[in-house]
C-alpha cells in the first residue's frame, strides 16, 4: 500500500468497504423491475432461536445494572464449557482464560491496541500480519495501533491460504501479533492443523501473538474446522501460551444484533487485554448475557443453521456452477473487473454485492489480491440463493 506513515493514524485509512461501496453506487439505480436483493453485508437472516425471547423477558431487571466488563461468571463458564466441547479441550479456564466481547469486530480491533508496542524497534515500527484480502478490521487495528500492517497474499494458486512464507526473515523477527481468520471471510480457506502448527513454531521462534479469528467456525461444507487452542493443546500447550481465539454469536447463533461474542487462550495475554478493556468499557448489558449463555449452551438452532447454508451453497452453485467453498456462507468469485461488476448487478439485476478490491489492500508491488474477484453472502436462504446467482450469471459488463 502507498506510505502514509507521515500522518496521523486515523488518515491513514481509507474509506470502510461498505463507505466505498455508497460512493460507487452514488448517482446509479438499481433496476426498478426486480426486487432488491442485499448480498454485500455478511448479515445472517434466519429465524431467531426460539430460546431467545424468553430468555430476555425473564432477566429484564437486569437491564438496570451496571454489567462488568469482563462478563458475568455465567456466561464465561457457558464460553467455556463450549469451548471444550467444540474442541475437546480438557480444560478451560472461565476465570483467567475467557472474557466477553460485544461481538469479533470489537475484540479483533482493541487487541492490536493491548498486544502492539508502537515504538521502534531495531529502527522501526513492529508488524501485525494478516491475510490479504480480509476483514478490513484487521488493517484499522494495526494502523491505529502504530503497527506496520503487512499482508499475506491469498491466492487462487494457493487455494487461498495466506503464504507465511513470503515473510522475510526481519518481518517475522519484529512481529507483534498475526490475524488469521478460519473459515475465511471473503475467500471460505479452511486452515488445516499443519497450519496452526506451522503458525505456533513461528510464534515461538520469533516471540508474538497468534489471534485466531473463528466468526465463521460452525459454518463449513463438509469437515468441521480445526481450532487454535485445539492444535495448541494437541502439542502440549495447555495454558495456550500465545494464542487468542475471537469467536461470536452473530453468525454461529445467528444474532448480529446482539453483538456479544468470546475472547479466550493465554491467561496472560487475556490480563492484558482485560486492564485495556476496563478502561474502554465495553460490556454487554446483563440481559443480553443470559441470551448469550443460552446461545452458547445449545447446539439445536447452530445445526438448523448450518443444513441452511448447506442448502444455499447447494443451490447457489448448482446454478452458478463452480466449486462450494470449505467454509463460510460467503462465495468468491472471479470476474473481470469487480467494480464494473458490482455496478452492473446493481443497476442491471437490482443486486448488491462487495468488489474483492475493497476487501484487500495493496501489497509493496502495488498488487491488490481482491482484485477481480466478488463476494456474495448467502444469509437468504436457498430459495434466495438460486435466485441470487441466475442474476449474477445474467451481469454483462
Amino acid at each position: 500500500m502507498p506510505d502514509k506513515s507521515n500522518q496521523p493514524r486515523l488518515e491513514q485509512l481509507g474509506a470502510y468497504p461498505f463507505e466505498r461501496l455508497k460512493d460507487l453506487f452514488d448517482g446509479h439505480t438499481p433496476n426498478p423491475e426486480l426486487p432488491h436483493i442485499d448480498a454485500g453485508a455478511g448479515e445472517p437472516r434466519l429465524p431467531l432461536p426460539g430460546f431467545v425471547a424468553d430468555t430476555l423477558n425473564k432477566n429484564l431487571g437486569g437491564f438496570s445494572k451496571y454489567p462488568s466488563t469482563i462478563g458475568g461468571i455465567e456466561l464465561r463458564s457457558a464460553i467455556a464449557a463450549w469451548l471444550k466441547r467444540r474442541y475437546n479441550l480438557a480444560e478451560v479456564d472461565p476465570v483467567t482464560q475467557v472474557l466477553s466481547a460485544n461481538g469479533t469486530r470489537e475484540s479483533l480491533f482493541a487487541i492490536a491496541h493491548a498486544l502492539v508496542n508502537p515504538d521502534t524497534q531495531n529502527g522501526e515500527r513492529p508488524y501485525v500480519l494478516m491475510p490479504n484480502p480480509m476483514y478490513q478490521i484487521y488493517l484499522g487495528a494495526a494502523i491505529t495501533a502504530g503497527a506496520q500492517p503487512w499482508f499475506l497474499p491469498c491466492t487462487q494458486a494457493s487455494g487461498f491460504a495466506p503464504d507465511l512464507a513470503s515473510v522475510p526473515e526481519h518481518v517475522w523477527a519484529n512481529t507483534a501479533l498475526i490475524y488469521v481468520c478460519s473459515p475465511s471471510n471473503p475467500t471460505g480457506w479452511i486452515a488445516d492443523e499443519a497450519y496452526y502448527r506451522e503458525l505456533l513454531e513461528l510464534a515461538d521462534r520469533h516471540d508474538f501473538s497468534i489471534v485466531s479469528d473463528d466468526c465463521y467456525s460452525e459454518i463449513f461444507w463438509q469437515k468441521k474446522p480445526a481450532g487454535l487452542l485445539e492444535v495448541a493443546e494437541k502439542l502440549g500447550r495447555t495454558d495456550f501460551s500465545r494464542c487468542l481465539v475471537m469467536n461470536s454469536l452473530s453468525k454461529r447463533s445467528a444474532l448480529p444484533g446482539m453483538r456479544s461474542g468470546l475472547i479466550a487462550g493465554d491467561a496472560e495475554l487475556i490480563k492484558r487485554f482485560t486492564k485495556l478493556r476496563s478502561y474502554t468499557g465495553p460490556a454487554t448489558p446483563l440481559p443480553l448475557q443470559h441470551v448469550a449463555a443460552a446461545a452458547w449452551s445449545d447446539e439445536v438452532h447452530v445445526a438448523q443453521h448450518l443444513d441452511v447454508y448447506r442448502q444455499s451453497l447447494k443451490a447457489f452453485f448448482g446454478v452458478y456452477g463452480g466449486d462450494i467453498p470449505a467454509g463460510s456462507f460467503f462465495v468468491w468469485l472471479p470476474v473481470a473487473d469487480d467494480e464494473a461488476f458490482a455496478l452492473a448487478a446493481y443497476e442491471q439485476q437490482a443486486v448488491t454485492i462487495l468488489p474483492g478490491t475493497y476487501l484487500g489492500a495493496e501489497d509493496s508491488n502495488g498488487i491488490n489480491p481482491g482484485a477481480g474477484f466478488i463476494r456474495a453472502a448467502l444469509v437468504d436462504g436457498p430459495d434466495a440463493a438460486k435466485e441470487l446467482a441466475r442474476r449474477l450469471k445474467a451481469v454483462r459488463i
